[in-house]
């Protein structure tokens, strides 16, 4: 399965295969930093707000692919909000990868994240801060990096395959 999330109110993507969208219908609201998704309920965040189960939406997917306005090299707001109420995709504890420190993996699928990003005028330095995000997240999740495209307006992603 594919966890697609977007800013986007419809997605002008094609996508082959199974897959399950995270998208603005409804606001979530952002992570407090309780940590209660690793200790209290792991794989599950403790706000309940229809947001709750991304995490373990992560462990059911091969990959894992952001739609998104590009923000500074970075997702927009809301694609970042998800993202961060799903940190109970990982474990709290730690292991050496690489050289680095990184979490450990709680669940046993690798998963792809690949990244498109969309908006006028992305600056060459805007298109490798946010090559290196995607690039770090896949190492922080301990997967893989997929690829990251970059188009002037979510209407360049009509031709696009998922």
């Amino acid at each position: 399965m594919k966890l697609i999330i977007t800013d986007l109110e419809t997605l002008p993507c094609r996508v082959d295969g199974e897959y399950k969208l995270i998208g603005p219908g409804r606001p979530f609201r952002h992570c407090v930093g309780c940590f209660g998704c690793w200790i209290k309920t792991p794989g599950v965040c403790v706000i309940h707000d229809g947001c709750e189960l991304t995490g373990r939406n992560l462990s059911k997917c091969s990959e894992l692919i952001l739609v998104s306005r590009c923000v500074y090299g970075c997702t927009s707001p809301f694609v970042k909000n998800v993202l961060d109420r799903a940190i109970s995709y990982i474990h709290p504890y730690f292991a050496v990868r690489g050289g680095e420190m990184h979490h450990r993996r709680r669940y046993e699928n690798r998963l792809t994240v690949s990244a498109y990003f969309y908006g006028p005028d992305i600056t060459e330095a805007e298109r490798a801060t946010a090559e290196r995000i995607v690039q770090a997240n896949a190492v922080n999740y301990d997967g893989g990096a997929g690829p990251v495209r970059f188009f002037q307006g979510p209407e360049e992603l009509e031709g696009v395959t998922l």
